[in-house]
């Protein structure tokens, strides 16, 4: 007979159960090797109960590892029959179809014992910045990006899986680290299941399934109470995202059905995979389907299972949201973070208030640099940055953010630390937000030299983007303007964003990340709103004028009144003769 949970239990379990993964997380923190995951916390702790049904997340998941280990949970733990698990055992898999989509994704998983029988399951995954072979987006398949780790033993009843570990040592470049890293995962789920099995040793509760499905049936019930609140029917999108280099652009279609407290989220009609790493599986597009339609229905309740039941997604196979073996995933991002804004632009007419513009970190910009430092020892790092996020009803974009991915910044010193490189300049691109009754977020300026003094690495160092918005800057929406695109140099000269980028000793390179797209017309811009935005530097007085059709004296940086009424009125009668000629 299942146990019965009174509310206020209920409250306070789920909050320790939230506090455990919130301490596996943070060991993390204490003993990665990787930046990236010290850092910018480019990884997801999780568990489940004991039938693979995800149950808790940490506070500061990745959206898309961890959406996707919802639906990968089950299928990892089925690789192996539930009567060959020991206690402390640990699987390692990267397999991009079962888990987040591309093989920089390493899941550790955990089976939790308890009184001779297996009551959860727990997980990390980490993104791991090496993972051997080209870190480039031109690649044509899978098998050109790295090592591809089926789902296997790194432990066996605590015993570590030497050939296995010496397998991943023998193909990447910076084995200490990622050998160190995965140390850390392993560590993060020994603490997370000791803290399982004092919480069932101190409640006397025998597995977690009890509470489990009381708590995912909860979020089930809140989920669709949400979902149920507007009007039924079928919402549509059809969208492009550019293509790298002279590459083709792809089309997604996709249309959002909501009947009932049911969502239904199809992409047919939307282009084939492509013969680069652009590709997304199934479990990615889902992540950022997914996060999508929480933000906007519910977006304070948990994440688990039952939040995930309402919402299903269907892709045609071999599509470039659903792509098939061997496909190029490694740049996935580059189209997968797309389908949040895209969902959200679909269901812009259904809940207008709920949703923002399009933003410059979609997708993030995700730079990979490695070499060797001048006395040969190899180097390897990765940093993530984020663009200018789009504007919503009643705020303006945040600037530099990492949307709808969840990242955050490396410093300068630990970068500089990591390589041999410098950081000659990093801040926020003035004009660069969107103009809107709300402005789109700024978008970041990075420059990075190549030393030519006694620090200088062996030549060539070798950077990789994958990144987007050259061509297409994030669209404002409701009558906001577009903000300023991505842009990528090298020595003062355009740069292909594309392939692999070779430097030697006393080049620089250039990053530029996107604005975010503004919300609403720019002549309602509150006038002390973009005062406060010239003198924090946010936006120029020519580009007040302009574009928001405010006067500002360069002197006293206050606005004239009656100037900029008058302004705003030429600005309005202009508009409709400006499109007109503009259309011929």
């Amino acid at each position: 007979m299942a146990k019965k949970f009174d509310p206020i239990t209920i409250e306070i379990l789920w909050r320790r159960l939230v506090s455990i993964v919130d301490e596996a997380d943070a060991s993390v923190a204490r003993t990665a090797f990787s930046s990236l995951l010290r850092d910018a916390h480019d990884y997801t702790c999780m568990f489940s109960d004991s039938r693979g049904n995800e149950l808790v997340q940490g506070t500061f998941c990745t959206p898309g590892q961890a959406g996707a280990m919802a639906l990968g949970m089950k299928k990892i733990i089925g690789s192996f029959p539930k009567d060959e698990y020991r206690p402390e055992d640990v699987i390692i898999v990267n397999d991009p179809w079962l888990l987040a989509g591309h093989l920089n994704d390493i899941c550790v998983m955990s089976p939790i014992f308890f009184r001779g029988k297996i009551v959860a399951f727990t997980a990390c995954v980490f993104h791991h910045s090496d993972i051997g072979g080209r870190v480039s987006s031109d690649n044509r398949e899978v098998h050109e990006e790295g090592l591809f780790i089926p789902p296997m033993k790194l432990y066996e009843a605590g015993v570590p899986n030497q050939g296995v570990l010496d397998m991943i040592r023998w193909n990447v470049r910076t084995p200490e680290e990622v050998i160190g890293d995965i140390r850390s995962q392993v560590a993060s789920n020994h603490v997370c299941a000791g803290k399982i099995i004092e919480l069932l040793q101190e409640e006397n509760l025998d597995s977690l399934d009890d509470l489990a499905d009381e708590i995912i049936s909860r979020t089930e019930k809140s989920m669709r109470n949400a979902i149920a609140k507007i009007p039924d029917g079928v919402y549509p999108y059809s969208g492009v995202i550019e293509g790298a280099g002279n590459r083709d652009d792809i089309d997604i279609r996709l249309s959002v059905k909501k009947q009932g407290s049911d969502i239904l989220v199809d992409f047919c009609g939307t282009s084939p995979q492509v013969g680069w790493g652009v590709n997304v599986v199934y479990n990615f597009t889902y992540a950022y389907v997914f996060m999508a339609i929480k933000s906007v229905f519910d977006p304070d309740i948990p994440i688990n299972e039952g939040a995930i039941r309402p919402v299903k997604m269907t892709a045609p196979k071999g599509c470039v949201v659903n792509c098939s073996f061997p496909a190029a995933v490694a740049a996935r991002m580059q189209v997968g973070h797309f389908m949040t804004e895209m969902v959200f632009k679909a269901l812009s007419s259904a809940v207008p208030d709920r949703i923002i513009a399009e933003s410059g970190g979609t997708p993030a910009q995700t730079n990979i640099f490695y070499g060797k430092r001048h006395d040969e020892k190899p180097w390897h790092t990765m940093i993530i940055r984020g663009g200018g996020m789009g504007a919503g009803l009643n705020r303006d974009g945040h600037h530099c953010a990492i949307f709808p991915a969840n990242g955050a910044n490396t410093p300068v010193e630990i970068f500089e630390s990591d390589t041999p490189l410098r950081v000659r300049e990093r801040g926020i691109v003035s004009n660069s937000g969107g103009p809107g009754k709300m402005r789109g977020g700024l978008g970041r300026r990075m420059i990075i030299e190549v030393p030519d003094d006694e620090r200088a690495p062996l030549p060539p160092v070798i950077i990789a983007v994958q990144a987007g918005r050259f061509q297409y800057p994030p669209a404002g929406i409701f009558g906001g303007k577009p903000g300023a695109g991505a842009r990528f140099i090298k020595n003062g000269e355009p740069a292909d964003p594309s392939g692999l980028t070779f430097c030697k000793p006393g080049d620089s390179v250039e990053f530029y990340s996107a604005g975010g797209g503004g919300y609403g017309d720019p002549l309602e811009r509150d006038p002390l709103e973009v005062v406060k935005d010239v003198r924090n530097g946010y936006v120029g007085i020519d580009h007040a004028l302009e574009a928001y059709g405010v006067v500002i004296d360069p002197e006293t940086l206050a606005a004239d009144p009656e100037a900029t009424r008058k302004r705003r009125s030429v600005h309005k009668e202009l508009g409709p003769l400006k499109n007109i000629l503009t259309s011929r």
